[in-house]
């Protein structure tokens, strides 16, 4: 749902979205400026969704675990069938990068050393929703099987866990409260893997965003998410964007993700990752039903089957 929402304000600026939607209030069309999905229905998902489709997929196949070199063939498949359907909404750089290499010959190993932005974080959510927060090192290893391949770096694997880890004590039975200190504590943990990369501590940054904007109108909330914590790809930004995001909504999974896209910058990733997030902790039932309805009709989806199949081995 925040994928789609977000669909037509990517690449945006804050002042450009409140200039051509004043305030994004449901699904819209992509304009045909839109570089990234212009011609996009409206309700429609991005790669944030089908990535995070494929990563569920495999942990099924798998019987838990993420095979790194299958990952990378499958996102390589994904993005040739994308280009033949005249899709340019493709893979993120840090990705891009990483599969160029795998396909060139480098270890996948090695490939994911230099990825920073917000890709593995975007696609984690199957992750929550098939492992158990607990035991922690069982957990950020799953993590870092969905990340090692294209972000294998302090930066991008703290981004991964803290969503995965919100996801996961969500579909616990946690609260939103329980859900960000899940995220803070799995993101000061994952910053322990991986590639080392210079940037700002994840967890601190979620931390700091989330009282940022408490209390906070919501148009100047988003203001103050836009300038202070910002929207980039960077996982230190779009991440702790969209816990900011949950806080100002208190957790509703329609207004965090309304929020979110209604930002612009990467808006279908940060509200993707909002939307798991308050999903998580509030389910199905606190869906808007005809937004549901929206989606599966223009996107085909039939996530429950997947969904189910994650679910099992809690």
């Amino acid at each position: 749902m925040g994928d789609a929402l977000g669909m037509p304000t990517q690449v945006m600026s804050r002042r450009d979205v409140v200039r051509a939607y004043g305030t994004l209030t449901g699904f819209a069309p992509a304009g045909p400026g839109n570089p990234v999905s212009a011609g996009m229905p409206a309700g429609s998902v991005t790669d944030d969704t089908e990535q995070a489709v494929i990563v569920g997929r495999l942990i099924v196949e798998g019987g838990g675990h993420i095979d790194p070199l299958r990952f990378a063939h499958e996102l390589l498949d994904w993005e040739k069938e994308m280009k033949a359907k005249g899709s340019f909404d493709l893979l993120g750089p840090s990705t891009k990068a990483a599969l160029d290499a795998v396909a060139s010959g480098v270890p996948p190993e090695e490939a994911g050393r230099y990825g920073t932005t917000n890709g593995a974080a975007m696609r984690v959510t199957p992750v929550g929703i098939a492992v158990r927060t607990e035991p922690a090192d069982t957990f950020l290893d799953r993590v870092v099987e969905s990340c090692q391949v294209t972000h294998d770096t302090t930066v991008g694997i703290a981004g991964a866990a803290a969503v995965a880890a919100a996801v996961s004590t969500g579909v616990g039975g946690g609260t939103l409260e329980d859900a960000v200190a899940a995220a803070i504590e799995a993101a000061r943990a994952g910053a322990e893997r991986g590639h080392w990369i210079a940037g700002a501590d994840i967890a601190s940054r979620i931390a700091w965003a989330s009282e940022l904007v408490k209390g906070v109108p919501e148009a100047e909330a988003l203001d103050l998410v836009s300038s202070l914590v910002g929207t980039s790809v960077a996982s230190q930004e779009s991440v702790p964007a969209a816990f900011a995001v949950l806080s100002v909504a208190d957790g509703d999974p329609w207004r965090s993700c309304l929020l979110a896209a209604n930002l612009g910058g990467d808006s279908d990733t940060i509200a993707a990752i909002a939307g798991a997030v308050a999903g998580s902790v509030a389910g199905l039932a606190a869906l808007p039903a005809d937004a549901v309805d929206t989606l599966r009709a223009v996107n085909e989806l039939e996530l429950e089957p997947l969904t189910e199949r994650l679910l099992a081995p809690r």
